[in-house]
């Protein structure tokens, strides 16, 4: 077979741009760390490593959403924990105020502090979190969520909650409205309240009542009437008497599925009222305790209603406490899930980061060795064209 001397020299030529060019293509590997230089070099591996880079954008992202959650909550804790806090206060001035040992004066004073204490917990209801939103006000975030006209408060808010995304198929709320916290609190015990007749003329003072019988409570307006100091009859919302019978201090009176209890001694024609419980607010609670607190005493029957309103005022505090303490279980519930999560998104975006090791970065080692190959077989068929090009025909002749 005869070749050329031309011929000869353009496959030599060939051969070195061929070993360079893939001596280029390792040392540029090598350089970027990476083992595949562009989608082409394998397109399946290209749209793998894509779609990795995707699931770890959106880990990314479900990370400053529990970041910017955490934060959110932590603020309205700190809130919560205040509210508690100043309504613990108030009951321990209303229990102080309702001892028999205290003058006019001295409860005047405590009712002062009391609407000290409206005024922090009107405060705390509108606090904002660290980027200038209110806690409280639902998705009208940048309202404050509780007005004040007078002596009565109002909420302005609405009642969403803002979903924040953690995973792929978990969302959890920032906050929780200011309706359900501050304005949402069942009075009395919670299920019904009992109040002392306006005109009530004897010295009887209720206790909070339960429910012994769900089953028989229909949730009707009672009105629990003494015929006489020693008797009772207890009428329905229409006015038929539902029960009747003897009464001493103390006693415990049950009908409908319900029981109260009465000491003192009530004059004849003083009632009770038994209502189902309704929604009342915070800040009323704690100003209408505040006033009953206020009144002068002019005897032993205006003793008995500032006791009875007092009493009725601490059932609705301990209501409010347990609202609160409901909501920062609550928000601690959220918490340990944003954590719980955040530790899944971490460790589920690691599995994810090896994956894409695997595909994209270089084994240096392998690469390592390729090259000093490379070099080594450029190196060789240099020296061999230096050779192989100075042959000729006519070197003989």
């Amino acid at each position: 077979m005869r070749i050329s001397t031309i011929g000869a020299f353009q496959q030599g030529l060939n051969l070195m741009q061929k070993l360079q060019s893939a001596l280029d293509h390792t040392q540029r590997q090598v350089t970027s760390g990476r083992r595949h230089l562009s989608p082409a070099e394998d397109p399946f591996a290209a749209a793998r490593a894509l779609n990795l880079r995707e699931s770890m954008s959106r880990l990314e992202q479900f990370e400053r959403n529990a970041t910017m959650a955490t934060n959110r909550l932590g603020y309205e804790e700190s809130a919560l924990q205040s509210a508690g806090d100043v309504l613990q206060r108030v009951r321990e001035l209303a229990l102080a105020a309702n001892n028999a040992s205290q003058s006019d004066e001295s409860r005047a004073l405590i009712a002062v502090e009391m609407r000290q204490h409206v005024d922090a917990l009107f405060q705390l209801a509108n606090e904002k979190d660290g980027n200038g939103r209110y806690l409280f006000a639902g998705n009208r975030d940048a309202t404050a969520p509780v007005g004040k006209n007078g002596s009565t408060y109002s909420y302005q808010g609405d009642q969403g909650q803002r979903l924040i995304r953690l995973g792929e198929n978990r969302q959890i709320p920032d906050g929780d409205p200011g309706s359900a916290v501050f304005f949402q609190i069942r009075n009395g015990n919670g299920v019904f309240s009992i109040e002392p007749g306006a005109t009530n003329g004897g010295t009887g003072i209720t206790g909070p009542g339960s429910v012994i019988d769900p089953s028989q409570y229909d949730q009707d307006d009672y009105t629990l009437r003494f015929i006489d100091p020693a008797n009772y009859e207890v009428l329905d919302s229409g006015g038929a008497v539902v029960s009747t019978g003897t009464f001493e201090s103390g006693d415990t009176i049950a009908f409908r599925g319900i029981e109260l209890s009465i000491r003192g001694e009530p004059a004849a024609n003083d009632e009770f009222a038994v209502r189902p419980s309704r929604n009342e607010d915070m800040f009323s609670t704690i100003q209408n305790l505040a006033d009953s607190i206020g009144v002068p005493v002019a005897g032993d029957v205006s003793r008995a209603e500032m006791t009875n309103r007092i009493n009725a005022g601490i059932l609705n505090v301990d209501q409010a406490l347990g609202k609160v303490l409901d909501i920062r279980t609550q928000v601690g519930a959220r918490l340990s899930a944003i954590e719980n999560q955040a530790d899944s998104n971490s460790a589920f975006a690691l599995g994810l980061q090896e994956t894409l090791a695997g595909i994209e970065d270089l084994d240096y080692a392998e690469a390592l060795s390729r090259l000093s190959m490379e070099v080594t077989m450029l190196e060789a068929a240099q020296q061999a064209f230096v050779k192989t090009r100075s042959l000729s025909l006519f070197n003989f002749l």
